[in-house]
């Protein structure tokens, strides 16, 4: 079933936040987060290493909170239009397609939609509102 839900970036402080915003809706993360060293990629620091690759809060009515901390290692700076996004998760690669190239015209940022290693069929755009989208289709190719 498609949903779609708000992903936040932090600098290093994603599990504080995640903390204190589990605290205020009084619910529980879905999973442990998983962290950067649990990921393949490029060498970070020891303590890139801990930080959190992804973390999922529900909140409220089936909306749930996405997160992870950003790498000053990889030129990552946190600013105004990176923070928040709105990630779809489309039941089916066709329609993760449309959505991308709907929301890709005249955009910037797009990444293109790639093949994943957590399963996911997945990209990034910025649309010509400057608004921030993430595509995560679970469907196989």
């Amino acid at each position: 079933m498609s949903k779609v839900s708000t992903y936040l970036n932090f600098m290093g402080n994603a599990e504080e936040a995640f903390d204190f915003y589990r605290a205020v809706f009084g619910t529980e993360l879905t999973a442990p987060p998983t962290r950067m060293a649990d990921l393949p990629g490029p060498a970070m620091t020891e303590a890139e290493r801990g930080l959190v690759a992804h973390v999922e809060l529900p909140i409220l009515a089936g909306h749930a909170l996405m997160g992870s901390d950003m790498l000053e290692s990889m030129g990552h700076a946190l600013r105004v239009g990176n923070n928040v996004t709105i990630a779809l998760e489309p039941d089916t690669r066709a329609e993760t397609d449309r959505l991308y190239a709907a929301l890709a015209e005249g955009g910037s940022g797009a990444t293109g939609l790639q093949d994943m290693p957590w399963g996911a069929y997945w990209g990034t755009c910025l649309d010509r509102f400057n608004v921030r989208w993430m595509f995560n289709c679970y469907q196989p190719a």
